[in-house]
């Protein structure tokens, strides 16, 4: 799981904001982030973030487009989803793209049950991305190996939170700091 959040626990603004973890981003912390993408065999969100993401990545540019578009993604799902509208391409390799969120698996069932068969599946580790609710429904199964939180120096004071309402404590191993130029510091733990 990867997420970044404020000093003060939330992950995004009381609506979902996230324009403060642009605003400390930095050439290296960036770099990093890309880096832990890159290292994933598939990439997992909630249908709220796979909708909001799909009609961005085909077309955009940057360190992060590649991973973003070559890596296999799957949504998961309560409310049903019923499909993407197209995403105007300009080049082949843009419509590459748009066909890897096209062709995304979908996922509506028992979200422990699925985790459970996709860990069991060969290939590179998955990489869980998304919003607070997936993520705080993700928590909630205990199948998260390891927790990529990367904290922004910014206090919200209010906002979306992932780790409240847990049913019990939640025990970390920290395995890595990295702190970076613009204040961003990414903290790697193992779920024990």
């Amino acid at each position: 799981m990867k997420m970044s959040m404020s000093i003060d626990g939330f992950v995004g603004g009381p609506n979902g904001e996230n324009d403060w973890i642009f605003k400390s981003s930095d050439e290296t912390s960036r770099d990093w982030a890309v880096a832990q993408t890159r290292e994933a065999g598939l990439i997992i969100m909630g249908r709220k973030s796979f909708e909001n993401m799909a009609p961005y990545w085909p077309t955009a540019t940057g360190p992060f487009a590649a991973p973003m578009n070559e890596i296999p993604k799957a949504l998961f799902t309560k409310k049903g989803f019923k499909g993407l509208a197209p995403v105007p391409t300009t080049t082949a390799e843009q419509a590459l793209a748009a066909a890897s969120w096209a062709e995304a698996r979908v996922f509506d069932g028992d979200l422990a049950e699925i985790i459970k068969e996709l860990k069991s599946e060969r290939g590179k580790p998955i990489c869980a991305l998304g919003g607070a609710g997936f993520m705080q429904s993700l928590i909630a199964t205990g199948l998260i190996d390891e927790y990529h939180l990367v904290t922004h120096p910014v206090v919200l004071g209010k906002g979306l939170p992932i780790f409240n309402g847990l049913a019990q404590p939640l025990d970390l191993k920290l395995v890595d700091v990295k702190a970076f130029p613009g204040g961003i510091v990414a903290r790697t733990y193992h779920a024990v």
